[in-house]
């Protein structure tokens, strides 16, 4: 069983900077492919980014390209979103997933992390 571990997420203001890291407790999440998600407040889940384990292959929503960025470190069994020039829409509870199937493929193998909130204020 994988548990996902998020921390990152914080007060900014608009325009600044946050790093969100999520540690996976084995190294089995090897075999998932891995994604950020994130929930607005009144709004559905959203993908944010994908990377894979070798940080060779990334995507991003069109809502952050170009801002955030989405990175891996196989020996730590860490991923991480950088996030840069946040804006007051990018508010939410960001989420961590083990995706037994691809990034956007949910099954209920999949796993998630608790969320870490970032809230982007003027």
């Amino acid at each position: 069983q994988v548990q996902l571990v998020e921390s990152g997420g914080g007060f900014v203001q608009a325009g600044g900077s946050l790093k969100l890291s999520c540690a996976a407790s084995t190294r089995a999440i090897g075999n998932y492919a891995m994604g950020w998600f994130r929930r607005a407040p009144g709004k559905e889940r959203e993908f944010v980014a994908a990377i894979n384990w070798s940080g060779d292959n990334t995507y991003y929503a069109d809502s952050v390209k170009g801002r955030f960025t989405a990175l891996s470190d196989k020996a730590k069994n860490t991923i991480y979103l950088q996030m840069n020039g946040l804006k007051l829409e990018d508010t939410g509870v960001y989420y961590c997933k083990a995706a037994q199937e691809g990034v956007l493929i949910d099954t209920e193998y999949d796993y998630w992390g608790q969320g870490t909130q970032v809230v982007v204020s003027t």
